[in-house]
């Protein structure tokens, strides 16, 4: 006994100690000497390179660095010594667009890496999609025949994620043909009443959800839906696997055939939420919104562009945005479907424009809120910004430079705060 107990209590200092480690203790920071990072055409872009270790400069620091248009360098060095731990660089662009300075310093068998993305004449930046003579009418055919079958909604309480002001239901519903069906965890608060409603859309992947709680304390009611048909209250076990078997790659799935593109139906399963969602009594008829990130930013701009009920619409990082920039050499978004390619398939390119957030973008009317890094690699800021620029609804943007692919605490409050005030909850 005593010997369990003496491994126990070093099972669980050594999970103490694990929880405690933050961040690294050698740094790279790659600064700009405009502090919005912005520059006009013709400008110059000054960055200044720091590697530091306990806070102080680090000598004879051996780096990597690329420089030039996102995802498009121009300029690669190897092993360059930095004496006093630090370097200047230069850049500039000719053109509307974005240009990124990366380096990885190497210590001690380990690589630490700093990135600056600065941005010039990002205002005037327009994507290369283009948008099919049928858009319109292909996506009222999708919607048309998927809301010919009633929705058939079931849900189940789920207790032990209940809280004394808000109960949580895993529910399903028909999506666009018999036996096809959307699950997500909706969250209704327990005082009668008339409530907004928050849609929130997943970015990729598979994965069980947890349902947005919060918000709907709040006093909203909030519908997180996953895209693959399947139940999300699963063990995780079971996602992974489909994740890394059925499910790998799904996003390439008949990019040369619209009508059978694995995203038809992802589409068409989110607006059918904004069916469901309209169907609860709790709605009081009036807010009704949608958000996401990456992913889920995309959907997000297809859903406020396909159901004029949606009110207001959130897309953070958002992916699946300006395919056909890269087949002029400009940064693309994920899942950059024809990066690199110089001879590609005109069908799959072709296919992708009825799947380019760019045009729904175009169609949405309703006030719109859009954040994102210029350091992100999946999604580039070229392709977010360009398709921020198409959208000629009230919108706000909220840039943090820094971020890559990935969200800063300050990002997400803002985030939350704005759906808030779109509901007039804040």
């Amino acid at each position: 006994m005593r010997r369990l107990f003496f491994l126990g209590i070093t099972l669980l200092v050594a999970l103490l100690a694990q929880a405690q480690i933050r961040g690294n203790n050698i740094v790279v920071t790659v600064t700009p000497n405009h502090q919005d990072w912005n520059y006009r055409v013709g400008e110059k872009a000054q960055f200044v390179v720091n590697v530091r270790k306990s806070g102080t400069l680090l000598d004879n620091v051996k780096v990597d660095y690329e420089a030039g248009p996102v995802m498009y360098p121009d300029v690669k060095k190897e092993n360059v010594t930095l004496k006093d731990g630090s370097m200047s660089w230069t850049g500039a662009m000719t053109t509307p667009g974005f240009y990124r300075l990366r380096v990885v310093a190497h210590v001690d068998s380990k690589d630490y890496e700093g990135s600056c993305t600065a941005a010039f004449s990002p205002e005037q930046l327009q994507p290369a999609t283009k948008c099919p003579a049928d858009f319109d009418e292909f996506w009222s055919r999708a919607l048309s025949e998927a809301r010919q079958w009633p929705l058939d909604a079931h849900r189940e309480l789920l207790p032990e994620r209940c809280t004394d002001e808000v109960n949580v239901y895993e529910v399903n519903f028909t999506n666009n043909r018999q036996g096809s069906r959307i699950y997500g965890i909706l969250c209704v608060p327990v005082k009668e009443g008339k409530y907004p409603a928050l849609l929130r859309v997943p970015g990729a992947g598979c994965r069980p959800y947890g349902g947005d709680v919060w918000t709907a304390s709040q006093g909203a009611i909030t519908l997180e839906i996953g895209i693959h048909g399947i139940p999300v209250t699963m063990p995780q076990k079971v996602y992974d696997n489909l994740h890394n078997g059925a499910l790998d790659g799904y996003w390439q799935t008949n990019l040369d055939e619209p009508e059978r593109n694995y995203y038809r139906h992802v589409v068409t399963g989110a607006v059918r939420a904004v069916d469901y969602i309209a169907s609860l009594p709790q709605w009081n008829g009036q807010q009704l919104g949608v958000t996401g990130s990456s992913q889920g930013g995309f959907l997000s701009l297809a859903v406020a562009a396909l159901d004029r009920r949606v009110t207001f619409m959130g897309a953070v990082h958002d992916a699946m945005c300006d395919y056909e920039s890269a087949l002029k050499g400009v940064a693309c978004g994920w899942p950059h479907y024809f990066y690199g390619q110089k001879n590609p398939d005109m069908k799959k390119v072709e296919g992708a424009r009825y799947y380019d957030g760019v045009n729904f973008a175009r169609r949405i009317t309703c006030p719109s809120w859009f954040s994102f890094g210029y350091n992100d690699d999946v999604v580039p800021p070229t392709s977010a910004y360009a398709t921020y620029n198409v959208v000629t609804a009230p919108k706000t943007l909220s840039v943090y430079q820094l971020t890559a692919h990935f969200w800063y605490q300050e990002q997400w409050d803002e985030w939350e705060n704005w759906l808030l005030q779109q509901m007039k909850l804040r």
